[in-house]
């Protein structure tokens, strides 16, 4: 029988925790649907984004981790890059299964790349930040253009994921203040980005 342990736990672990098990559920549905998609033919993956949101978090798990981190953290920080991941090797894997990139989805895989490496070596946890949400927009930008130009291309249901769980996080942010707060507040405002890119085709107004 389940039980609660105390006021702010369950089964051993706190909100926080839960929020973390339950983002990383959803995120791996999301990258599910549209890795299934994909076989259909359906939805066409743009490598720079997908390869990025994998390339960078999987960055920060070994950081984390070197650093000795608190381990719920460094899951969700990996988790964030697993999704893509296994996207993008979908992709790679597949015959015609990506989309054509052009020469400022390069452009901006390029910038995205000097962002990340800036943001290895900066000294300031603030710079770092920031420097890593500039990496990820740089990435986001590409899939952003052609969900909203072509959301035929895009799995709605992976958007709608990606900003619940960015949501749902929101809640369990301990301190607001930039070293806590910026990335997350960027993630999900990139999400809802996303997901009204795909999902506009279903409504008249757009």
């Amino acid at each position: 029988m389940l039980l609660f342990l105390n006021s702010n736990s369950y089964l051993g672990l706190s909100l926080a925790h839960w929020l973390v098990v339950v983002s990383a559920v959803l995120s791996l549905s999301g990258a599910f649907a549209y890795i299934r998609d994909m076989l259909r033919g359906k939805s066409t993956p743009n490598l720079v984004t997908w390869g990025l949101w994998a390339f960078a978090p999987l960055v920060a798990t070994g950081a984390a981790l070197s650093a000795y981190a608190d381990g719920w953290s460094t899951v969700r920080i990996f988790m964030t890059g697993f999704g893509p991941l296994l996207i993008t090797i979908t992709a790679l894997f597949v015959s015609k299964r990506y989309w054509k990139l052009s020469f400022f989805d390069y452009a901006c895989g390029a910038l995205s790349i000097i962002a990340l490496g800036v943001w290895l070596i900066a000294g300031s946890p603030v710079l770092a930040i920031l420097l890593a949400a500039t990496a990820d927009l740089f990435a986001t930008l590409p899939t952003i253009i052609k969900a909203w130009k072509y959301p035929e291309t895009e799995t709605l249901y992976t958007y709608f994921v990606g900003l619940f769980t960015a949501s749902i996080i929101i809640p369990a942010i301990p301190v607001w203040n930039i070293e806590n707060s910026a990335f997350q507040i960027y993630v999900l405002i990139a999400n809802a980005a996303l997901f009204i890119a795909v999902f506009r085709k279903r409504v008249k107004w757009f």
